[in-house]
């Protein structure tokens, strides 16, 4: 089955991964901003999100060979790739995989080391939800409110709220296969992948996901690339600082062009 995606502009193909929970809505600004600058840009769902197929099967390996193909059935070739947090891990194993396919690379917020799970809270409050008693909008959010503070943070999970039917409120992600498969989320890119290419990380200085210590096995797995900092952001960097995260990466994708 092929992902579903949002297809902007004409020229270089860019393609663009979002994170865990994510879709490619959360890219519209951007995409059409990349899109502007002579980019075809790729902005895709990966299953079991957003408008994607939904399937019990679900590892870093599997979407890579999603994404692989969504890319043959588009016949895209010297694509550049922006991927964040979990799309950043899918991004990373694509490229090392696959590096004929890839002309450059961008990592946003996560690096290629293991993580410990730590959606425990996003989770516990998305299943507290309970569709089989019809509720609205506004108590979906209630409910979910009572376990997250942070309102950046439910905004972009309720975005994936949406009508199944007139009367029937769901999430657009297959919310089961994550509560058994989220140990998934935080494995790490085998030891011997590397990829060769221009590479650039983008770390918000709020998060830390990627760490001075890390710097070593970045460059291990990516000898060519740089690793940046984007001022006044945590871990969802392109929404909190989207003007200096296009900055940093329309740079890099011009230079040598």
């Amino acid at each position: 089955m092929l992902l579903h995606s949002r297809i902007e502009g004409e020229g270089k193909p860019l393609v663009i991964i979002h994170g865990f929970l994510g879709m490619s809505d959360n890219w519209k600004t951007l995409g059409t901003q990349f899109a502007n600058e002579g980019f075809q840009v790729h902005a895709l769902d990966l299953r079991n999100h957003g408008k994607s197929f939904h399937s019990e099967d679900f590892s870093y390996e599997i979407m890579v060979e999603d994404v692989k193909q969504y890319c043959d059935y588009h016949n895209l070739k010297d694509i550049n790739v922006i991927g964040h947090s979990m799309g950043g891990k899918v991004a990373m194993l694509l490229a090392t995989t696959y590096p004929e396919l890839v002309s450059k690379l961008i990592v946003a917020d996560i690096g290629p080391k293991y993580y410990a799970p730590h959606h425990q809270t996003i989770l516990a409050a998305l299943n507290a939800v309970d569709f089989s008693k019809k509720p609205s909008r506004a108590e979906v959010e209630e409910i979910v409110s009572g376990y997250i503070k942070d309102f950046g943070t439910r905004q972009f999970l309720l975005k994936n709220l949406y009508w199944e039917s007139p009367e029937q409120l769901a999430f657009r992600f297959n919310l089961k296969v994550f509560n058994v498969k989220i140990e998934t989320i935080g494995t790490a890119l085998p030891f011997e992948n590397t990829f060769s290419n221009p590479t650039l990380f983008l770390r918000g200085d709020k998060s830390d996901y990627i760490t001075d210590a890390d710097f070593e096995t970045i460059l291990h797995h990516f000898p060519s690339s740089r690793i940046e900092t984007v001022k006044n952001a945590g871990h969802w960097l392109h929404a909190e600082n989207p003007v200096d995260f296009y900055d940093f990466v329309i740079h890099f994708l011009k230079k040598n062009q």
